[in-house]
């Protein structure tokens, strides 16, 4: 496995680098495939087998990211761009990956929302985004998901 991240609270591994693919519109594009495009482009080019170390509670959590799983990069509203950056923003593309993986199965890391957000912050930070706009990002995210992901803790 290759370390990603690792400090007291967390460590992150994956046993490759992560391929992250641009999803175009092609001219022979169905309007439904148009529409997944729009709303997903970017993909998991390649199974990626993760590894989510909480350091806090001494456990270990083990999932794969299957090739060709889309989604829709950071989720930063257009309004914010000009102080976070673009949702398309390569900085923030393994950390959005990881993390809207998380948010579609909380069972990964046993519902653990908190850890999942401190999942998002430790990936920010190895893509060296820097502290202010981390500290928008991951708390932006983590009200997000309170309100509207529905985590059991």
């Amino acid at each position: 496995m290759i370390e990603w991240y690792s400090d007291k609270k967390v460590g992150i591994y994956f046993d490759d680098i992560p391929r992250i693919g641009i999803r175009y519109i092609l001219p022979s594009a169905t309007l439904e495939e148009k529409k997944s495009i729009k709303k997903y482009p970017f993909m998991n080019k390649k199974t990626l087998k993760v590894q989510l170390v909480d350091k806090r509670k001494s456990k270990i959590y083990n999932f794969e990211i299957p090739k060709g799983y889309c989604y829709d990069g950071a989720s930063v509203p257009r309004f914010f761009w000009r102080i976070i950056g673009a949702n398309t923003d390569n900085k923030f593309l393994v950390a959005a990956l990881i993390h809207d993986v998380l948010c579609e199965n909380h069972s990964y890391i046993d519902n653990d929302r908190k850890f999942s957000s401190l999942v998002f912050n430790a990936l920010l930070a190895s893509s060296e985004v820097p502290a202010f706009k981390r500290f928008l990002m991951k708390n932006s995210v983590d009200i997000f998901q309170k309100i509207f992901c529905h985590w059991k803790k």
